[in-house]
């Protein structure tokens, strides 16, 4: 874990202590979100579809798993172009909407 760019020792000993003291709620790798209090949760009224964040969780590991993010999201130049190309291809139109709208 402490391969990882972001991920320091205290940081990893935080994530780990949270798995290690509830066992029975890690059944598999999505598991952990809620766990952070990281995971959505549907909070829809009528036909609008909306999520928020569980406000449930470890506080301790919710702050770690924040810590890393800001590391990541600051210093890793990998991170970094990974958001840039999504918000790129946010901004990009649709290419069949663009091509039916040149042909008329």
């Amino acid at each position: 874990m402490l391969d990882t760019y972001g991920v320091g020792p205290d940081t990893a000993a935080t994530l780990l202590i949270a798995a290690g003291d509830n066992p029975e709620r890690l059944r598999s790798e999505a598991s952990f979100a809620p766990l952070c209090g990281v995971s959505p949760v549907e909070a829809s009224s009528g036909r609008t579809q909306r999520h928020r964040l569980n406000r449930g969780g470890d506080r301790q590991a919710n702050s770690a798993l924040r810590s890393i993010v800001l590391v990541r999201l600051r210093w890793d130049r990998r991170t970094r172009d990974y958001i840039d190309r999504r918000a790129s291809a946010r901004a990009r139109p649709n290419a069949k909407l663009s091509g039916a709208s040149n042909a008329t």
